[in-house]
């Protein structure tokens, strides 16, 4: 059982590997492998209100718990959720963390995130879209969303506050306003992605990076047969075939071994296992140098819908 954790600019710590838990709407399957991660070792789970299955998550965890016969307890775990744009304002913060506090059957999240900079118009479901099928901007900036989190934070419902998907200029400005640091942004990071200019930034200032879609998200339901393969890269088979490891254990370890956090999206019994098994190898200072190689460039969450945005990140 692995316990690599990662310590926070306010004293709390986060495992550096977290099952993803993504639209994965199948509610038995989604249990099954909520379980099955934390026998495999996994104590991180990272959920959304938009990833529409926070019951059947929640679900996971208590049965996990409960089976474990007192083995496995809820301070053993970290839980990671995220505030949805349609609940930006001061007044509906809270209710969309009390809503996913309910889903998941918790008292308090480990992690809260804002899940994107950008505020969408509310009391009009998750993804209101004008009549070009453009998301309807709200004017509600992501500082009064983040306020509102503070608050949260001193009321005892959530130990710890950061961002997701925010770019630089975005991330200072919260830095530049907060009364309670950030301590993490959660943005796509892959071979394809590196985003090093980014990771630099929220690691010189002192903020966890941790990273989704690490495989390039090859499940995505929008993928196109052109988009190129993350999996299938040369250098990174070449390095799988090197270390008799697996495509996806390369690039997780070479996240890792750049100080970030990882949270692989898995229901699959295999992957979750072969996922959890990136702790026992290191790559060389060499072989860590071949991923800048890599000369494809792909943004697979590209949130296209998003683009007339005024916060748009990207």
């Amino acid at each position: 059982m692995f316990t690599q954790r990662k310590k926070f600019n306010n004293g709390h710590d986060i495992p550096v590997l977290g099952l993803g838990t993504y639209k994965e709407e199948n509610e038995e399957v989604l249990i099954e492998a909520v379980k099955l991660a934390f026998r495999c070792g996994y104590r991180h789970i990272d959920s959304a209100p938009v990833y529409y299955n926070e019951q059947p998550v929640g679900k996971g965890i208590r049965e996990a718990i409960n089976e474990s016969k007192g083995s496995l307890k809820r301070e053993d775990i970290f839980i990671t959720s995220k505030c949805w744009c349609t609940f930006f304002s001061k007044e509906n913060v809270p209710v969309c963390l009390d809503s996913t506090l309910n889903f998941l059957g918790l008292e308090y999240l480990d992690l809260y995130l804002i899940h994107w900079p950008m505020g969408f118009k509310e009391n009009e479901g998750f993804y209101p879209e004008d009549a070009n099928g453009k998301v309807i901007p709200s004017n509600i900036h992501y500082l009064e969303t983040y306020k509102a989190m503070e608050d949260l934070v001193k009321k005892g419902k959530i130990k710890s506050i950061g961002v997701s998907n925010f770019n630089i200029k975005q991330l200072q400005d919260v830095l530049d306003n907060c009364e309670i640091k950030p301590v993490c942004n959660q943005f796509e990071i892959h071979p394809f992605l590196q985003n090093d200019e980014l990771v630099d930034f929220c690691i010189k200032n002192g903020i966890v990076v941790v990273a989704y879609a690490p495989f390039g998200a090859p499940d995505r339901s929008w993928s196109k047969p052109e988009d190129p393969k993350v999996l299938d890269n040369p250098v990174i088979l070449e390095l799988a075939k090197k270390y008799n490891r697996t495509a996806g254990q390369i690039i997780l370890r070479w996240l890792i071994q750049r100080n970030i956090v990882v949270i692989p999206k898995s229901v699959n019994p295999d992957r979750i296992e072969e996922n959890s098994r990136i702790f026992d190898f290191n790559l060389s200072d060499e072989d860590m140098a071949k991923f800048k190689n890599i000369k494809e460039k792909f943004r697979y969450y590209s949130f296209d819908e998003c683009d007339n945005h005024p916060q748009y990140p990207f």
